[in-house]
């Protein structure tokens, strides 16, 4: 019995440690396809997170707990997962310090794909204040290396819902740049051809400049590789024309990429009905759209669950009943991969500013988010913010050193609406604080690295070879374009000055995109609170 036990448990490490076998998906034209017998692929999928924000502009950090690296949640949920013959799940928030071998071997065993977000609450593109920084791209690339090994990993979002509204559309630059960034780095790492893609709002007075501007310039390195719509607009007994589905489907039938639901299910009335899968995965639809995601497994205060969890009890609610019987009566025909010959390959034209419906630039993008020249330029300085500041307090810090004499935050700059960027705009809140402190002490004759004890000297080193050959291409002002590509290693000081541990995701930078008056009122204001520094 021991010698069974033994040989029990290395077979079951095995399992937990080894690939499970699974074909992967692939993108070809506006269509996903099985890999190998290149059948094209629906998604009868199903959102699968518990106790986690779907709004990834939050910048508050938020605990939460990743599903796949959850096993035993694993064991109780993939068999109600199969009986609504769910090929497809989204997780909104991975933990890239977790194992997720046992759960990722379960879901392909399953036939089971996962699409994951990049980003975490506290950790994402915020609408109201957008960057693309060092910390976001880590952050980023993190969730690519532990999940790139899996081949039931169908892609990734780069954001979702981050532009909802006309007035924050210019975040949408920034999410842009995530895309672009995210797909060299796959490239650059050898990795498996993955797609990245964004998840949008149904929000009518943008829904087209959204679709068009992540679509347009070059579709290689820039635009999307898939297009997921959050609608909610079947409700109870709807229809084709009713919902609004006939229209969605006239606008994305020439789009050069695949596009699906990324979430759907509206839940009024209650129960749902899921009518809308039969419309879905009908005729009218699959031409155009590659399936969708059902709005979501776990019932919490929302009203949204499928099922309810008690610890290791799941019980299945009648929404999950009515999507079962409905799933249950579709299969979606599609075309061989091998007889699909794309004919939309012209990318959409890119949306012009207008003050009223769309304020993100289409070129250029934000630049490159890249931790090594954050790093090698945080070395070069001589003053930097004390220690003791509390990052809470940077804003009214940058509002008073923004404001001084000689530009020292050119190089810092990051508007989307103009497209006007520093070299250094894309490093974290600290890096950035770092730049323009420095900028302003050395425009003074007898320094001025005090900023009444906020700012204090370091000793620097003389930048060499690959430091050398980025910062030049900065410039001192930092208003140079960078034109080498990020490695994702950061300098050496990155890691010891950049950010306190757990906190740097929350801050952001103010993009001070306001006219001089309005800088100085700003100012004027962070005097009053007391964070105006007497200069030394």
């Amino acid at each position: 019995m021991k010698g069974f036990g033994i040989a029990a448990a290395a077979a079951a490490l095995f399992v937990s440690s080894a690939s499970a076998a699974i074909d992967p998906i692939v993108i070809k034209g506006s269509k996903f396809f099985y890999k190998t017998n290149g059948t094209q692929f629906f998604m009868k999928g199903v959102a699968y997170q518990q106790d986690v924000s779907t709004n990834s502009s939050a910048t508050v950090a938020v605990k939460y707990t990743d599903p796949l690296t959850d096993t035993s949640g694993c064991d109780r949920d993939i068999p109600n997962l199969i009986k609504l013959n769910t090929n497809t799940i989204r997780v909104y928030a991975i933990d890239p310090t977790g194992s997720h071998d046992y759960c990722m071997n379960k879901l392909a065993d399953a036939g089971i794909y996962v699409i994951a977000d990049l980003s975490q609450p506290g950790e994402s593109i915020n609408r109201d204040d957008p960057e693309w920084t060092d910390d976001l791209y880590n952050r980023y690339t993190s969730v690519v290396d532990v999940m790139q090994k899996y081949d039931n990993v169908l892609g990734f979002f780069a954001g979702n819902e981050v532009s909802n509204a006309p007035n924050n559309t210019d975040a949408s630059a920034f999410v842009k740049a995530a895309v672009r960034d995210m797909k060299a780095y796959i490239k650059q790492k050898a990795y498996r051809t993955i797609g990245v893609g964004y998840a949008t709002n149904d929000d009518a007075s943008i829904r087209e400049p959204l679709a068009n501007y992540f679509n347009c310039g070059d579709d290689v390195a820039d635009a999307i590789d898939f297009w997921g719509y959050n609608i909610y607009s079947w409700c109870g007994d709807s229809s084709f024309q009713q919902s609004g589905y006939d229209v969605r489907t006239q606008e994305f039938e020439n789009y050069t990429v695949p596009v699906f639901f990324a979430e759907y299910g509206c839940n009024t009335p209650s129960p749902r009905k899921f009518t809308e899968v039969q419309a879905l995965y009908g005729s009218k639809m699959t031409g155009v759209w590659s399936g969708g995601i059902v709005y979501m497994y776990f019932q919490e205060a929302n009203n949204f669950g499928l099922v309810s969890v008690s610890g290791s009890n799941a019980k299945t609610l009648a929404d999950f009943n009515n999507l079962s019987s409905q799933i249950a009566k579709v299969t979606p025909s599609g075309v061989k991969m091998a007889d699909y010959t794309p004919t939309n390959t012209k990318v959409r034209d890119c949306p012009s500013v207008s003050g009223t419906t769309w304020a993100a630039k289409a070129t250029p993008l934000p630049p490159a988010a890249n931790p090594a020249l954050c790093g090698c330029m945080v070395d070069s300085l001589t003053c930097v913010v004390d220690g003791s500041v509390n990052e809470d307090d940077y804003s009214d810090l940058f509002g008073v050193v923004c404001g001084l004499d000689g530009s020292p935050c050119a190089g810092i700059t990051h508007n989307g609406t103009t497209g006007t960027y520093g070299a250094y705009g894309m490093c974290n809140a600290t890096e950035q604080l770092n730049f323009a402190l420095n900028q302003y002490a050395n425009s003074q004759s007898t320094g001025g690295c005090d900023f009444s004890g906020s700012a204090k000297t370091k000793a620097t080193a003389a930048a060499t070879g690959n430091c050398k050959a980025l910062m030049s291409q900065a410039g001192s002002a930092g208003t140079g374009t960078v034109t080498s590509a990020p490695t994702g290693a950061a300098g050496s000081a990155a890691s010891g000055s950049a950010t306190k541990t757990g906190a740097a995701g929350a801050v952001t930078v103010p993009s001070f995109n306001v006219g001089l008056m309005q800088l100085g009122i700003y100012v004027f204001g962070a005097a009053l609170s007391g964070m105006a520094m007497i200069l030394l």
